[in-house]
């Protein structure tokens, strides 16, 4: 009788490890992955979504294609049952290495070996000398938070540095065991470094393939506004003892924290990408190899927004549109503020503010409070959601208004269908507004550029675009021509498949 062959364990051809995007959260990264997985029909895709709490996240936002064979979510604060307590001493190599493991975050270049210390001591967080209970319960683990916290806290309170410690780390584990039980892939890509990147890394390490990094903003520099701003980390300084131009050391801890994880992946990672040239140098100025880094620009699907064009009044929309998120990394307070200025000069102007809100709810009824002390409650609409090819051809300058960017999706989206832009000066938004090269840069200005936080600037630089047709139409011709030119999602599924061709087929 002829036996049986067992079925074979699932696989894909690329694992995509995401973090507090696709497909929960709508736009920007979110919409490049959509774009990528179905860009790629011939490949196959297991997707790793990681959150924080279950509670953050709603409904899926995008229907997974059909070419993702697997999907999973987790979310590292979720409350979880702790290994049970018990007496456990720790095993001293692993903790030893552990200690040099922090030397080398705190001064990355004079501890070259940090790559072969994270390599060594990755298996061991699954299973291995340095298990959950190992941190949780052991005595090693004691001294080395005890000795950590007399040596460098400045914060009085040793309660809260140890508590701070153990919230800090405890994903670690967690992600260790995702990689432990993923389904085998021929290779791994990580859209950020972060929670995502550190995966990305313990699998590398764990199954020897290849990691691929596409950074679209710079995850440390995003986590370190974000860190600056956040209310929940303590400071137990009497105000004698606070000096204005430290960062408490709560936040320094986290900044460390993240900028310790970024240089794991950079480390790990056999292919590092940015967006665009400014964000290349800043990776390898965080410790990215320059040997492994490369640029690969945002691509669109033109015959997607071309259209467009054709659907659009004869006369330009006195709609001002921010597309994005309402979050304070966006700046929308700003934008609220620039149309006070439009509408002082255009009574008959709006301004569309087109995102999700339930990211940063405290943050989106300020900007709503703010319109309405600034009069324009009925000038200003909070339009959640939209998709894009409803949205375009009723608009008539998308304004971006954010304190940080990469290369920006909806520029590139907006362009394509006709629409101009005044964007701050951040990420690539020069380039995409004014060109890169002496070629680029001959087919004209595609909109203008203004600085941060200027609300009068960029109130004053959108009626110039809506008050004048010629400056307009130039504009709009500028920013179809860029984009058609430089910017179509054609060349841009061709460097990445030359990427998965060169290092996910390997083996």
């Amino acid at each position: 009788m002829k036996q049986e062959r067992p079925p074979r364990a699932p696989e894909a051809d690329v694992g995509l490890l995401l973090e507090g995007t696709f497909p929960y959260v709508a736009g920007g990264v979110s919409s490049w992955v959509n774009q990528m997985i179905r860009g790629f029909p011939d490949l196959s895709f297991a997707v790793v979504f990681i959150g924080s709490l279950r509670e953050d996240y709603g409904e899926a936002k995008y229907e997974l294609p059909a070419n993702v064979v697997h999907f999973e979510h987790h979310y590292l604060y979720e409350k979880r049952e702790p290994p049970q307590i018990r007496k456990v001493v720790g095993d001293e190599a692993t903790f030893t290495a552990v200690e040099e493991m922090h030397r080398y975050f705190r001064a990355p270049r004079a501890h070259a070996e940090g790559r072969a210390l994270f390599r060594r001591l990755a298996p061991e967080l699954a299973g291995g000398k340095l298990k959950h209970e190992d941190f949780l319960y052991s005595h090693r683990s004691w001294e080395f938070i005890a000795a950590q916290y007399r040596e460098f806290s400045s914060d009085p309170s040793f309660v809260d540095y140890f508590w701070t410690v153990r919230t800090m780390h405890t994903p670690v584990w967690r992600l260790a065991e995702i990689a432990k039980n993923l389904i085998p892939c021929r290779a791994y890509h990580t859209i950020s470094t972060g929670y995502a990147g550190l995966l990305g890394a313990l699998l590398k390490y764990r199954t020897g393939r290849e990691l691929i990094l596409s950074e679209h903003g710079i995850y440390t520099k995003e986590r370190r506004i974000d860190l600056f701003n956040a209310h929940w980390i303590p400071d137990n300084r009497v105000i004698f003892q606070r000096d204005p131009t430290e960062i408490a050391y709560f936040r320094q801890m986290w900044m460390r924290f993240f900028e310790g994880v970024g240089k794991i992946c950079y480390d790990a990672a056999d292919v590092i990408v940015s967006l665009y040239e400014g964000n290349r140098l800043r990776q390898i100025d965080d410790g990215a190899d320059a040997a492994r880094t490369s640029n690969i620009p945002n691509g669109i699907d033109i015959a997607r927004y071309a259209p467009l064009r054709a659907e659009r009044p004869a006369e330009t929309p006195p709609v001002v549109a921010l597309i994005g998120r309402v979050v304070p990394i966006k700046d929308v307070s700003t934008f609220v503020r620039a149309m006070r200025t439009v509408v002082n000069r255009l009574p008959d102007a709006e301004g569309w503010i087109i995102g999700p809100e339930d990211e940063d709810p405290q943050y989106a009824q300020e900007c709503r409070n703010l319109a309405a002390g600034l009069g324009l409650a009925d000038k200003i609409r909070f339009m959640g959601f939209q998709p894009m090819t409803e949205v375009l051809p009723r608009v008539g300058v998308i304004a971006l208004s954010s304190i940080s960017e990469a290369l920006p999706l909806v520029l590139l989206e907006g362009f394509a269908a006709g629409v101009p832009a005044v964007a701050t000066d951040v990420g690539a938004c020069r380039e995409l507004i004014y060109g890169l090269t002496p070629d680029d840069q001959a087919l004209g200005a595609a909109g203008v550029l203004v600085g941060i936080a200027d609300p009068q600037s960029l109130g004053l630089s959108v009626v110039g675009l809506l008050a004048d047709r010629d400056k307009w139409t130039a504009a709009s011709l500028a920013g179809i021509r860029r984009v058609e030119t430089y910017y179509t999602q054609e060349q841009m599924f061709a460097r990445y498949r030359a990427i998965y061709e060169a290092h996910a087929w390997q083996g």
